[in-house]
């Protein structure tokens, strides 16, 4: 899996894989012209659809439909270092019985995003230039 990015200018961002692509921006107050979502927005964004995915899996296995289907993701914010330090996922599926709300809980929890999440992946950062080196 592998993800392009390219600076647009100022502090505007594309994003790009298989065909399609994203705008990542800055509200106004940044300095951005508030034409799409914030880096961390993209990751609560990440995190809701793959939620939403799972319950939709659970759903469509036994044969149940809930039109209402909603997902709801928020995130506080931390410092020292900077980053999200909490988030609270929300799914609202307003016809299920108890039954089915234990097993979409279930199912949300094996989120690929979450476990990520869950689980401190491995980063590395790598900067290449085209400068010489003597």
């Amino acid at each position: 899996m592998e993800i392009t990015v390219k600076h647009l200018g100022d502090v505007q961002f594309e994003a790009s894989t298989r065909g399609h692509s994203v705008i990542c921006d800055q509200p106004t107050e940044n300095g951005g012209y508030d034409e799409g979502l914030t880096p961390p927005e993209f990751l609560l964004a990440a995190l809701g659809t793959c939620a939403g995915y799972y319950a939709v899996q659970y759903l469509k296995a036994r044969s149940l439909a809930c039109p209402d289907l909603e997902i709801k993701v928020s995130a506080e914010k931390a410092t020292q270092p900077a980053r999200l330090a909490s988030f609270h996922i929300e799914v609202i599926a307003p016809s299920l019985d108890a039954q089915h709300e234990a097993g979409i809980f279930r199912a949300v929890e094996k989120c690929l995003i979450h476990n990520t999440l869950l689980n401190k992946p491995a980063i590395e950062v790598a900067v290449h230039s085209g400068a010489l080196q003597s």
